[in-house]
């Protein structure tokens, strides 16, 4: 399989897990099974689920002026993922994420910290990394500002754009009419449509994951066509819906149909919750398509 040129624009952060039989109530004091930290964000996640599985990645993104930011470089380089730009940002931190896993989910507290500062100019500065790309991808942990300029610099040049609401915000016009694709789990998609009360106007754009369940979209017709989940052994669900757009990507941007590219995400991201940590979880190739061909021969 030739490579797709893929950039994805977004955050990167560092993740402080925190292991636990149960999650603490308001006012709770628990004691925690385990600590790690290690590099996250759902833009790094997503360039790393797509390096995995074979892709040529480019990453337009900030990191500050501290050892995470260090280390998240470090990381980039050791995976092969070229980061457009490793300058730090002045007196300002790494992006982190509180994670706390237990009972098999997981909780999420973000401070974007240099993510703030992949804006617009920032991304003009790097914009020829967008323009020589098979796909873009993006979320919206970064301003959305420079989320509805980078989908004017797609439509401009007619170049794919797969736009994860994630965390869900009020979006553009422009992005909901300049993206290819926007892909909310259920709960993104219930605030989006708080946001947009038009959002259904664009349900051909619209792939919703679902959990267990699968993944739905809408065809040509507008109705509901819903592609099934695989069976995994669950250990930490951290980094799953990633996997899942990481995949998508990969496959539409090698001409794969989006059922067929669909069917290949689920399978991919039901590897990814087998193994502990998002970017430690995230699979390789040949891993998704064992789980696609014992799916095949079971049926």
């Amino acid at each position: 399989m030739s490579e797709s040129k893929i950039t994805v624009v977004g955050s990167l952060n560092m993740d402080l897990v925190v292991v636990t039989d149960q999650h603490p109530e308001i006012g709770e004091t628990i004691i925690g099974k385990d600590f790690t930290t290690t590099s996250g964000g759902k833009g790094a996640n997503q360039a790393v689920a797509l390096r995995q599985l074979g892709n040529d990645v480019t990453f337009i993104g900030r990191v500050g002026e501290d050892l995470y930011g260090t280390e998240i470089v470090e990381n980039f380089k050791s995976r092969g993922i070229k980061l457009a730009d490793e300058t730090p940002v002045e007196n300002v931190s790494t992006g982190i994420a509180c994670v706390t896993v237990g009972h098999k989910d997981n909780s999420i507290i973000i401070v974007p910290g240099a993510n703030e500062y992949v804006t617009p100019e920032f991304l003009e500065i790097h914009k020829n990394e967008v323009l020589n790309s098979d796909y873009v991808l993006t979320q919206l942990e970064i301003p959305i500002e420079t989320v509805d300029y980078l989908a004017t610099l797609c439509r401009e040049n007619e170049i794919p754009l797969i736009v994860n609401p994630a965390p869900a915000a009020a979006l553009t016009d422009n992005i909901l009419e300049s993206c290819t694709y926007i892909t909310p789990n259920r709960l993104e998609l219930q605030q989006l449509e708080s946001y947009h009360p038009n959002i259904m106007d664009f349900k051909h754009k619209i792939i919703v994951t679902d959990g267990k369940e699968g993944c739905y979209y809408y065809n040509e017709n507008n109705e509901e066509v819903r592609v099934k989940s695989f069976k995994a052994e669950v250990v930490d669900t951290t980094g799953a819906g990633d996997c899942f757009n990481g995949a998508l990507v990969s496959e539409l941007s090698s001409g794969k149909s989006l059922k067929e590219s669909l069917e290949f995400s689920n399978a991919a991201g039901a590897s990814s919750v087998t193994k502990f940590g998002a970017q430690s979880g995230m699979p390789r190739r040949e891993e998704v398509l064992k789980i696609l061909e014992e799916a095949e021969y079971k049926n």
